[in-house]
């Protein structure tokens, strides 16, 4: 039996236990549900300038976008673009573990270093803990600059579950890349089987690729306290007379310590400019009550809302229970929400009136808007959207709906997963 110093000594290491916990579940200040009202359209000139001079960096033409689909695009795009750089690499990812595809970024950083290219890579101490010694010692050895993102320490404890959960390449400060896959052989293939996820990624080049670089760097200085800086990081990238491209695009991030509510703003003023349709890709998709009320709003003035989750096959049955156990309002306003088929469905991508584009690495809940660091590339330009469109169109396709009627008749053991789910569904 306990004496009356170990009863203490017990509660009093409950009590830390419980205070670290609430505390990392909520990183970012005092939330207060914003309420969003419709003022103008995708389409006004008001949309771009509260985008820009509001939220986040401006938007900025003569860019280039270039969409990815799955392991197969999306790999050997990357390591083409890591294989040829000159001057620098600089690469952040929540997942990077062991495997076929892990070795081939490892081998590639670690060649362009020995090479003299200056490359630096992020990743998060959770999201890699299955990367193995052997090639983050390859990596440092050829030269390349690790570091992991939040590790441990017992005087930040309450920012523990603060991940980044970016994903950011950028080579030679020309070409970038950013979208939801993580570096594993889950990513690779062409979603094929559950054992190969389907997912997309995206390439851009032109002015804003300087934006994600900045992105990195937000990160990179807070780990290292080194700021990268110069032509290797920012060169030119307007040439007189010749742009990369003609779409319009912002790289928008956030972080609790920065605006972790950005993300879920930018969110909720894109679904309330819509006028015509929202396009919701997007694999783990727990809306908040502010969430669902803005669509659910939408969903009133007419627009139409089509939403593709995960369906039997996900990495965290939790995280599914609690996103169905939200559905109900959405249902009944007339959402038409699917579940994806064929393997597990990680995309992120939001396309608002055919012509607003949303992709990166944030997902459609609580963790992603006010915890996580999060980054998402947004494009202004309906050829853009329309390739899109076509994208969600076939994996529509690979996806059941489910109506409002099986919803409601769900068995009771569903509905109980629900309730214990609904908690700490958005925290895994």
């Amino acid at each position: 039996m306990l004496s009356r110093k170990g009863l203490v000594a017990v509660s009093v290491i409950a009590t830390a236990i419980v205070v670290v916990t609430a505390l990392n579940w909520s990183l970012s200040e005092k939330r207060v549900d914003p309420v969003v009202e419709t003022l103008y359209t995708v389409q006004d000139p008001q949309f771009l300038r509260s985008m820009g001079a509001m939220l986040g960096p401006p938007l900025l033409p003569g860019n280039r976008v270039r969409g990815l689909r799955n392991g197969d695009e999306i790999f050997p795009a990357m390591l083409a673009a890591i294989r040829g750089a000159k001057r620098s690499i600089n690469f952040e990812s929540y997942i990077y573990w062991s495997g076929r595809t892990g070795r081939d970024f490892a081998d590639a950083l670690a060649e362009r270093a020995r090479a003299g290219v200056k490359c630096h890579v992020l990743i998060d101490w959770v999201g890699s803990e299955k990367i193995s010694a052997d090639l983050l010692n390859e990596m440092k050895q050829a030269g390349v600059e690790v570091r992991r993102y939040n590790p441990p320490h017992w005087y930040k404890l309450a920012r523990l579950n603060n991940r980044t959960h970016r994903k950011i390449l950028v080579v030679d400060g020309r070409t970038g890349f950013t979208g939801g896959v993580g570096i594993a052989d889950l990513w690779s293939g062409h979603a094929q089987d559950p054992e190969h996820w389907r997912d997309s990624h995206f390439q851009i080049d032109g002015p804003a690729v300087a934006q994600m670089q900045s992105a990195f760097d937000d990160n990179w200085s807070e780990v290292t306290g080194e700021v990268l800086h110069g032509e290797a990081y920012f060169p030119a990238l307007v040439p007189e007379g010749a742009p990369a491209g003609t779409q319009m695009a912002q790289m928008f991030i956030s972080s609790p310590g920065g605006g972790g509510e950005s993300m879920q703003l930018m969110y909720l003023l894109s679904i309330a400019a819509a006028a015509k349709n929202i396009r919701i890709a997007n694999s783990y998709f727990v809306p908040d009550d502010a969430t669902v009320a803005t669509l659910v709003a939408a969903l009133g003035r007419g627009v139409k809302v089509q939403i593709i989750v995960p369906g039997p096959v996900i990495d965290s049955q939790p995280v599914r229970s609690a996103s169905k156990g939200r559905w109900g309002p959405l249902l009944r306003a007339g959402a038409e929400i699917s579940e994806y088929q064929p393997t597990m469905f990680h995309c992120k991508v939001m396309v608002v009136d055919d012509l607003w584009t949303s992709v990166g690495s944030t997902n459609f809940d609580n963790r992603s808007f006010a915890i996580n660091d999060e980054a998402n590339l947004n494009i202004y330009d309906r050829e853009f959207a329309r390739q899109q469109i076509a994208v969600f169109g076939d994996d529509l396709a690979h996806a059941r709906r489910v109506t409002l009627e099986e919803w409601e008749h769900r068995p009771w053991r569903e509905r109980a997963m629900e309730m214990i789910s609904s908690p700490v569904g958005e925290q895994l």
